[in-house]
């Protein structure tokens, strides 16, 4: 079914192809966009973000393109496998002659992308990885994300349960005792080090923090370990494949807590954890940037809430009627930030669409909290400060899900369930 998608989303880009060709005057900007269509990261949410891609780059074209161009995009399956996704990356930039890169779900590929794609010179516009090891101290010149980092993810959950630990569970913060497992690449570790550093500053016992393989055949020994360390809560960083595995041995094995808090990626996609699981992944939670349409429109600038409805539209009309996971947000709302924002203004103010212009365009971006889709504001860090090219003015919330819904539980001021804790009697995994 995915490569079907995948052959769906060229055959289109072909299909427009011969609609450009048959105006000679009118102008093109080609943009390479990189997602997995295939491999475990597709069903993970990679091929939600790249329908959500699709979406914008329509709609933009259909209200009359970018500065009288019209965007084609190329497309490209990372096959969620890092070195393919780099010749992806160089093969679209050197062979396919596009402007840019786009896209990106894991950031076990973005990372390496990022300092490539820089070091060419080249301009790159991250859309779904979180890991802030993309920028952190690396001073790049032509790469941005307006998307969160994953310092932010483990800051939330932490904050959460400081906020909530004492009044929901009687338990203060300083003896709630957390676990932290992650898988070993750049965005579990990224967010397991901020979970670790976040959680020990509000008090709280890290009693266990274990990485593994994503594509680890057997997870039983940390679920032992987590049944020895007895914590209230744990704090798990996964992609789709190894959560499930987790899960299914922790159920087998009987471990039992009061909380569990996901972060993003297989945990974003609760559709497929409620296939698999059923009510066993009820009142689980998940930290992410925000699935644009829990959010009160009358909270964002005018025309977003319409802007929203049309996406969740065109998304449930291909897909089904049914939960729209926070990727296509996420995937929609960094190409809808690039292509309204910083293109427009790289042509008006800078010239054309070239790395520099590109560049001196997205330093220019100034939108403030409320003016985009996921609520948040965009202003990238500049030159020389440590995270340089990231949005500063991002954000992550808590989710829960309840009867495969899911609801914002933090944070407080834009909350639509007041967060059940801890998990109740008779849950599968709930802890006495």
């Amino acid at each position: 079914m995915r490569r079907r998608t995948l052959a769906g989303l060229a055959a289109l880009a072909v299909a427009a192809g011969f609609a450009y060709s048959a105006t000679a005057q009118e102008k093109v900007i080609r943009i390479g966009v990189i997602y997995d269509f295939t491999g475990p990261f597709a069903a993970g949410g990679s091929e939600a973000a790249a329908i959500g891609t699709r979406i914008a780059i329509d709609l933009v074209n259909e209200r009359g393109g970018v500065e009288g161009y019209r965007i084609e995009p190329v497309w490209a399956d990372a096959q969620s496998k890092a070195e393919v996704a780099i010749a992806e990356a160089e093969r679209l930039l050197t062979q396919e002659n596009v402007a840019l890169i786009m896209g990106v779900y894991s950031s076990a590929h973005c990372v390496p992308m990022a300092q490539k794609v820089d070091a060419m010179k080249r301009f790159m516009w991250a859309n779904v990885c979180v890991s802030s090891a993309v920028f952190k101290n690396k001073n790049l010149r032509y790469v941005f994300r307006a998307q969160v980092h994953s310092d932010q993810f483990g800051w939330a959950s932490c904050a959460f349960l400081n906020e909530h630990s004492e009044k929901k569970m009687g338990i203060a913060p300083a003896d709630l005792r957390v676990a932290i497992i992650h898988e070993d690449g750049p965005y579990g570790s990224g967010v397991a080090a901020g979970n670790e550093s976040n959680c020990e500053q509000y008090g709280m016992q890290v009693v266990l923090n274990e990485g593994y393989s994503a594509t680890a055949p057997d997870l039983s020994s940390l679920v032992t370990k987590l049944r020895r360390a007895r914590p209230h809560v744990i704090l798990h960083t996964g992609y789709n494949p190894d959560i499930t595995l987790f899960l299914r041995q922790a159920k087998e094995q009987g471990l039992r807590f009061k909380a569990l808090i996901g972060h993003g990626a297989g945990y974003g996609q609760i559709d497929k954890l409620w296939a698999t699981f059923g009510e066993d992944v009820d009142y689980f939670f998940n930290v992410d940037p925000v699935a644009a349409q829990l959010l009160d429109p009358a909270t964002l600038a005018p025309g977003l809430g319409d802007l929203i409805a049309e996406m969740v539209r065109r998304y449930q009309a291909e897909k089904g009627p049914g939960e729209v996971p926070p990727h296509v947000s996420m995937g929609f709302n960094q190409t809808w930030i690039f292509l309204t924002d910083v293109l427009p203004r790289a042509i008006r103010d800078y010239g054309g669409f070239d790395p520099e212009a590109l560049r001196k365009a997205a330093l220019d971006t100034d939108i403030p909290e409320g003016g985009t889709i996921q609520g948040y504001g965009v202003k990238f860090a500049p030159p020389g400060h440590e995270m340089a090219g990231q949005n500063l003015r991002s954000s992550p919330v808590v989710m829960q899900y309840v009867k495969a819904k899911t609801y914002i539980a933090w944070p407080t001021a834009i909350q639509t369930i007041d967060p059940v804790l801890p998990l109740p009697a008779g849950h599968t995994f709930a802890a006495p």
